[in-house]
């Protein structure tokens, strides 16, 4: 009996062994170099300016009765424009805070910011 339980145990054994062989317990170990090779530049980089947010957004409609959508930036030097709800955006600038907004291809303008604008030379007012 003792001879058929050293049969049983003896190749359990050897497979535990075995298995714990393959768990080395060394420490992982990472090449992490000099440094940053770009933390120089980083250093001295300007300051990245984000990118202004929605201030209001409004509707206007138009003398000719012609409606557009434009959304005030922040920057109160940025809008998006769009001649249909659901159009294309045509981002306008001005030089300055209180100037008119103008396309990049000069084709569009708006002046003014709250309830009543002018676009393009007419009136149009908030709704």
């Amino acid at each position: 009996m003792q001879h058929n339980l050293m049969r049983f145990v003896a190749p359990l054994a050897i497979a535990a062994v075995i298995t714990l062989t393959g768990c080395e317990q060394k420490p992982e170990t990472m090449n992490v170099g000099t440094g940053d090779p770009m933390a120089a530049e980083l250093a001295n980089a300007a300051p990245v300016e984000a990118p202004p947010m929605i201030k209001t957004s409004h509707s206007y409609r138009c003398k000719d009765n012609s409606l557009i959508f434009v959304d005030f930036m922040t920057d109160d030097k940025t809008a998006s424009f769009k001649s249909t709800k659901e159009g294309a955006i045509t981002v306008l600038r001005a030089t300055e805070a209180g100037k008119p907004y103008v396309s990049a291809d000069g084709k569009t303008t708006v002046t003014g910011a709250g309830n009543a604008i002018t676009y393009n030379g007419e009136a149009c007012k908030a709704g």
